[in-house]
């Protein structure tokens, strides 16, 4: 028993640093001593059952004084051994582990452009519930390393990313090229939504740092020219007299490339676009409404309503036409109906008169046969004279 006695199972220095840590031999002298560090928990698993655990300090494994271990006893080595898996789970706040990927094809919805957007950044994970830790998260993942298993928690962030940010930008009809003005709410729903999905293997994103979203240099220079083209466009007051104004400058440059001076040029052109034959007319048309999205831009983009929007009746948010139900809300957006009570035929709502047989839409005002007082529906005695409605 002395020698026994001598002898210490502890995780590894090597392995403190790890989420999951697995006592390699599957048998365990008794009257060992196992050393669980401040920072750990020790579960003993038979069976796929979690039989017993053991917190922070040097314990002797003997049954008297954890009674759990009585069922692990081996009887083929005359009840000197115990037969578990013993895991060590680290309890402390893994931080600075970094994530990024890309999110394809996410709509803008200011210009209706389909647009990749890419995502990184830090966060800092910690074990909530080690039971599901071994249950759960080691049968479906190899925790032989950190890395094994932040590797699978960044794919399972960058997945609820995908879904979270992409409603959350058609939801509240956030522009593309101002996405960085709503990171925190971003940040703070995929946080939580992640945890739903990490609560059941016993993980828990604690925080996250240095989240940023920003687009693919294509995309951002072509968001860029369009933004450009839209501003320009509103301060010539036209499409055409931007499209003008634009030919008169490359004129202007290629005039000064030869010698003959940009003004003298523009001047040129101006005279033969009002001597050319059937040259257009000067442009009169009012300038585009002010953009709803990124500085300069147009009304916006409205899927499959060619720029129209019905108004929420309750929250003001703005819904493509023919939309049944608001996006921001659900509130209906089905216009109001009155049922005519002659032929139960729907009419617009103010209607006073069916449209399908001519009977009147509005309820009777019954008059007191007395003094022809107006009385109100169900009233029984008149309110000026109190003579009994007939």
């Amino acid at each position: 028993m002395a020698l026994f006695d001598r002898e210490f199972i502890a995780c590894p220095d090597d392995k403190k640093n790890q989420i999951v840590y697995k006592h390699p031999d599957l048998n365990i002298r008794k009257y060992s001593r196992a050393i669980v560090n401040a920072d750990q928990l020790a579960l003993f698993v038979n069976k796929g059952v979690v039989i017993g655990e053991i917190g922070p300090g040097q314990h002797k494994l003997e049954a008297d004084e954890l009674p759990f271990l009585g069922v692990l006893l081996d009887n083929v080595v005359a009840h000197n051994m115990y037969r578990a898996e013993l895991y060590y789970i680290s309890t402390r706040e893994f931080v600075d582990e970094p994530f990024g990927g890309r999110i394809d094809d996410v709509q803008d919805p200011q210009t209706g452009l389909f647009v990749s957007l890419r995502v990184f950044g830090e966060y800092a994970l910690r074990v909530t519930r080690p039971h599901n830790v071994v249950l759960k998260l080691v049968g479906t993942v190899d925790c032989s390393n950190n890395e094994k298993i932040t590797d699978w928690v960044d794919q399972l962030l960058l997945k609820t990313m995908k879904t979270d940010i992409t409603r959350n930008i058609v939801r509240n009809n956030w522009p593309i090229m101002g996405l960085s003005a709503f990171i925190p709410e971003i940040e703070q729903s995929v946080v939580a939504t992640t945890n739903n999905e990490l609560a059941d293997y016993g993980l828990e994103l604690t925080r996250m740092g240095n989240f940023d979203i920003n687009l693919s240099d294509d995309d951002l220079k072509q968001l860029k020219g369009l933004a450009k083209d839209t501003a320009y466009t509103r301060l010539a007051g036209s499409y055409t007299a931007a499209a003008q104004a634009e030919m008169l400058k490359g004129m202007g440059a290629g005039a000064a490339e030869h010698g003959l001076g940009a003004a003298g040029a523009i001047i040129a052109g101006v005279g033969m676009g009002q001597m050319m034959p059937g040259a257009p007319a000067p442009q009169t048309a009012a300038p585009p409404p002010p953009a709803p999205g990124f500085a300069g831009g147009g009304p916006g983009f409205v899927a499959g309503a060619g720029g129209a929007t019905v108004t929420c009746p309750s929250c003001s948010a703005a819904n493509a036409a023919g939309a049944k139900f608001c996006a921001g809300c659900g509130t209906g957006l089905a216009p109001k109906k009155v049922t005519c009570a002659a032929c139960n035929a729907e009419n617009a709502d103010g209607a006073k008169f069916c449209a399908n047989c001519g009977q009147p839409l509005a309820p009777k005002v019954a008059h007191c046969a007395s003094c022809g007082t107006e009385m109100g529906p169900g009233a029984k005695f008149c309110p000026s004279c109190g003579t009994a409605a007939s």
